[in-house]
C-alpha cells in the first residue's frame, strides 16, 4: 500500500526493546535490559541541580545551540580532562544520548555499501543502525582481552580485502555484551592500526566509570595522544545514561573538529538541539562534582551484585555454563557447554518467570546459539538469587 524507502520495507526493531512486553508481567525478574539500579540514582543531587538550573527560566525553556549548551560542553571537558584527554569546545558535540552520536556520525561517514567493523559480538543497536544505513558490516573476533589486534590486523592486510573499513566501533571498557575490556597494550595496538590503516575508532564508552575491580585503563581517546597521528582517527562517545540517569538523554561526541562540525550540521536536521532544560541540569550536576564519588557508590553495589550473580551460576550451574566474570559495567557473558540454543530456550524462562536475551542478536554474523546476556545492574541480590534459580529451573535438560 505504501511505498517506503527499501530500508523500511521490511524493517525489524530493537530485539531488546522486543522484550520489554514481558518486564510489566507481574513477578517477572529481568536480567535483560541494560538498565541501571533506580535506586541508586543521586535523586536529591539532581534535585539540587534542577533548581540551581531553573534559576535561569529563559536559558532552560528556550531553544539552544544546536552543538551544544557552552556551560555544559565546559563541564563535560572538565569530566573527561580528568582521564587525562585535552580537547577544547570545537570538538564536543552535545548529543540525546550517545546512540545519536553513534548515529550523526554514520550520516557524515557512511553510505551504502561502504565497510564497518565490529567486535563480533556487539550493541544490537549499532547493528540495527548499520544495516539501515546499508553499511556492509564484518565482525572482528574477540577473546579474553577484547577485541583481537591480531585477528583484525590479518583482516586488513588480507588479500581479498574488496575495501577498508571507513569506522571500526569498539567498546573497550566493560564490553556491551560481552563484560570485556579491552587491554592497554590492544588499546596501542588499535590505535596504531587506525593511523596505518586510516579507518576511524569510534569508541563507545558508556560504561567508563563503572569499574569495580582491577586498575583503571585510559580511554582510547586519552591514549591517542600516546600514538602519533591518533588523535585525528578517534572518535569518542559518552553518555550520563549509563553512570547517572538515562531520563536525562544527554551524550557527548568528542573528535578531531571537522568530524564534530558535520555531526552539528546532521544533527540540525535531526532535532535541532538537545533539550535545553536538560543539558543545564547536567551542566549543574557536573559542576557541583556530585558524580565521581557517586560513581563509586553506583559500581561498589554493581561488583556486589556481579560477585552474587557469579557465586549462583557456579553454584545452580555446575560446569554446565562457562563465564568471563567483568571488571565493571553491567553485563556478563555466558554460554551453555551442551550447545543448547538459547533463543529456543527463552520462552521456559518467561514461563518460569525469568528473562535474559539470547546471544544471537549480538552478531553481526555467525552466531553463538548457545550463549546468552546476563545483566546485574537493575535487581537486587535477592532477586538476582531468585532469578538464577529460575534460569537453572528453566534450562533443565538443555545443560
Amino acid at each position: 500500500m505504501y511505498d517506503f524507502a527499501p530500508v523500511f520495507k521490511q524493517p525489524t526493531g530493537s530485539p531488546i526493546r522486543e522484550l520489554s512486553r514481558y518486564l510489566n508481567q507481574p513477578g517477572m525478574i529481568s536480567f535483560a535490559g541494560g538498565v541501571p539500579a533506580s535506586d541508586l540514582f543521586d535523586v536529591q543531587g539532581f534535585k539540587r541541580a534542577s533548581e540551581i538550573a531553573f534559576e535561569n527560566p529563559v536559558a532552560c525553556l528556550q531553544y539552544g545551540a544546536t552543538e551544544g549548551m557552552p556551560a555544559l560542553k565546559e563541564q563535560i571537558l572538565r569530566f573527561v580532562e580528568e582521564d587525562d584527554i585535552r580537547r577544547d569546545d570545537s570538538e564536543v558535540i552535545v548529543t540525546t544520548g550517545s546512540q545519536q552520536g553513534f548515529d550523526l556520525l554514520l550520516r557524515a561517514f557512511v553510505s551504502s555499501g561502504d565497510v564497518v567493523y565490529v567486535e563480533e559480538r556487539t550493541y544490537p543497536a549499532t547493528l540495527q543502525a548499520l544495516r539501515l544505513q546499508q553499511a556492509s558490516v564484518t565482525g572482528v573476533a574477540v577473546d579474553s582481552d577484547g577485541l583481537d589486534t591480531v585477528a583484525l590486523k590479518l583482516l586488513l592486510e588480507s588479500d581479498t580485502l574488496k575495501a577498508k573499513p571507513k569506522l571500526l566501533y569498539v567498546v573497550p571498557s566493560f564490553s556491551n555484551p560481552s563484560g570485556l575490556t579491552l587491554s592497554l597494550e590492544r588499546r596501542i595496538e588499535l590505535l596504531e592500526l587506525a593511523v596505518k590503516h586510516q579507518f576511524v575508532i569510534v569508541e563507545d564508552d558508556p560504561y567508563h566509570g563503572l569499574r569495580f575491580d582491577g586498575e583503571p585503563i585510559p580511554s582510547l581517546l586519552s591514549l591517542s595522544g600516546r600514538v602519533e597521528g591518533a588523535r585525528d582517527w578517534v572518535v569518542h562517545l559518552g553518555s550520563l545514561s549509563k553512570i547517572s540517569a538515562p531520563g536525562l538523554r544527554v551524550g557527548w561526541t568528542i573528535g578531531p573538529a571537522d568530524i564534530v562540525r558535520r555531526c552539528v550540521i546532521a544533527k540540525q536536521t535531526a532535532d535541532l538541539c538537545s533539550s535545553t532544560w536538560m543539558q543545564a541540569v547536567a551542566a549543574e550536576y557536573l559542576k557541583s562534582g556530585a558524580l565521581r564519588p557517586h560513581l563509586k557508590k553506583i559500581a561498589d553495589e554493581y561488583g556486589k551484585k556481579c560477585d552474587v550473580l557469579c557465586d549462583l551460576l557456579k553454584q545452580e550451574f555446575s560446569d554446565g555454563i562457562v563465564f568471563d566474570r567483568p571488571m565493571g559495567g553491567m553485563f556478563l557473558w555466558a554460554r551453555l557447554r551442551s550447545g543448547s540454543d538459547t533463543s529456543a530456550l527463552l520462552s521456559k524462562a518467561i514461563a518460569n518467570d525469568v528473562v535474559y536475551v539470547p546471544g544471537r542478536v549480538f552478531f553481526a554474523d555467525q552466531p553463538d546459539i548457545s550463549s546468552l546476556r546476563l545483566s546485574y545492574a537493575a535487581p537486587g541480590e535477592v532477586l538476582i538469587r531468585e532469578g538464577v534459580r529460575r534460569l537453572r529451573r528453566a534450562f533443565e535438560g538443555s545443560l
